[in-house]
């Protein structure tokens, strides 16, 4: 069934003393009063930053602070989506559907890549800094209070961000939120959402130490987000894992493979064509705008969840939006002679999907170097396994840190390449490395910035300053 539009909320229910921020405001001034909400928000515990386990998690401190609020999330249905790699391109692709579709529709999503603005957007529109301050502002104000009442412990940096995209939603009135997960699932704060469609795109060995049983332990947190009532949609993966799924008893279960299926995926200009079959038709020679045969499922997933969604076959005019769809630091090509790409594939899974786009769909006549910065829990011989296996070259390694706490040094990351007799180089930062790599190349080169999120996003921030 087609999500219903609801009502605005109403100014005189909104709490009482949530602070205004004046229209006329100087673009200074408001830069300032988001950077005063940001240093309260950076004040409180990150779990993207120390990369916590699920040991003591609770939705407590979620639910608590939605309540504070109204409890936003119940004013619209919602599509929920976890998985190790993928959601962000899902996300953007059934976005682009309800678009179309005629839908006001927000999206949360996470890490960012360059700006927190990024995180929450209504209609493709991040939130502007006087909205988003005025959010944190009396979100400050909602913990005060909830901290003088003694309820819980204080919310995270995660929760109250989340926090802050679905009460926007609810304000601005949208039809739909599409929400990614920002861990695993069941203890994650998005999962207090009105889903009516959740989707898992895969499962992958990522924040996992690889013992037996590793991928039953990680589904089993994922499926979390699966309730009675709502379409749960699972990209490919073990009929054991789906069946891990089906213990969560949603109203219905989509299986790929099973109930719907990717039967063509094939490279074209400027990204794929696609033939998905569903249970309640067949869309042939789909354009998606997006690069690699990963996207081909990811399109897969988005057109099954939005059917799932909408309850009816879809359209030819209405699957044009997915050739319109563009995904930040996802398999981003940035520009031409030399190709420059900036990917944020944060673990093996994600890189090879990289190295095997780049091979699949570009012809290097040149050296390719790659621009690698990653995480301190990521390990690097198996990222650069992953980059072996796929065939795709490796002339040159720009070894680099992303400035974030978890980052692992360049040295340590130089020396597992060397030990692989690969070519590498250390650089005191991202920047740097972005501009030695551009320095030895020719047009006929290849530069892949890749590694980590954070990693392409200061990669972006540095190549569009140095554009202007």
């Amino acid at each position: 069934m087609r999500p219903r539009p609801v009502q605005p909320t109403d100014p005189a229910a909104r709490p009482a003393d949530f602070p205004a921020v004046a229209d006329d405001l100087s673009e200074a001034a408001h830069s300032a009063l988001l950077a005063e909400a940001r240093a309260w928000l950076d004040g409180h515990v990150n779990l993207e930053a120390t990369a916590g386990d699920t040991d003591g998690l609770t939705l407590a401190p979620m639910r608590d602070l939605l309540a504070s609020l109204g409890d936003p999330q119940a004013d619209y249905p919602a599509v929920h989506i976890t998985g190790t790699n993928g959601k962000g391109s899902v996300a953007a692709l059934i976005a682009a559907l309800a678009g179309a579709w005629g839908m006001t529709v927000g999206v949360y999503a996470s890490p960012h890549v360059e700006r927190i603005n990024e995180r929450m957007t209504v209609g493709g529109d991040p939130i502007g800094d006087a909205e988003l301050a005025e959010i944190l502002s009396h979100l400050r104000l909602v913990e005060d209070h909830l901290t003088a009442a003694r309820v819980g412990p204080p919310p995270s940096w995660f929760e109250l961000v989340t926090a802050a995209a679905l009460r926007w939603f609810a304000d601005s009135a949208v039809d739909l939120a599409v929400v990614e997960v920002g861990k695993l699932g069941r203890f994650d704060a998005t999962n207090v959402v009105n889903s009516e469609v959740a989707v898992i795109t895969n499962i992958g060995r990522d924040h996992t130490d690889g013992r037996p049983g590793w991928e039953q332990e990680v589904m089993g947190e994922k499926a979390g987000i699966l309730h009675p009532g709502a379409v749960a949609v699972l990209g490919p993966m073990d009929p054991d894992l789906a069946a891990i799924a089906a213990r969560e008893s949603p109203g219905e279960m989509l299986v790929d493979g099973q109930h719907f299926e990717l039967e063509e995926n094939r490279p074209a200009v400027g990204g794929r064509l696609v033939t998905v079959r569903t249970p309640r038709a067949r869309y042939d020679d789909v354009y998606v705008s997006l690069f690699g045969a990963h996207q081909g499922e990811n399109a897969a997933l988005a057109i099954a969840a939005f059917e799932a969604l909408v309850d009816q076959s879809l359209d030819d005019d209405l699957l044009v939006a997915l050739g319109n769809v563009a995904v930040p630091a996802r398999f981003e090509v940035v520009a031409h002679q030399p190709l420059v790409v900036i990917d944020g594939a944060h673990n093996p899974d994600g890189l090879a999907a990289s190295a095997e786009t780049l091979a699949d769909q570009f012809t290097v006549l040149g050296q390719v170097i790659w621009v690698v910065g990653m995480m301190r829990d990521k390990d690097p011989d198996a990222m650069l396994d992953a980059v072996e296996a796929s065939g795709a070259r490796c002339d040159l390694v720009m070894c680099c840190a992303p400035d974030w706490p978890r980052a692992l040094p360049a040295a340590e990351l130089a020396a597992a390449v060397r030990n692989r007799g690969i070519d590498a180089e250390t650089a005191g930062d991202v920047a740097e490395a972005v501009d030695r790599a551009l320095a030895l190349s020719t047009e006929e080169d290849a530069v892949v910035v890749t590694g980590s999120l954070y990693t392409a996003g200061e990669a972006r921030l540095h190549m569009s300053a140095a554009n202007k």
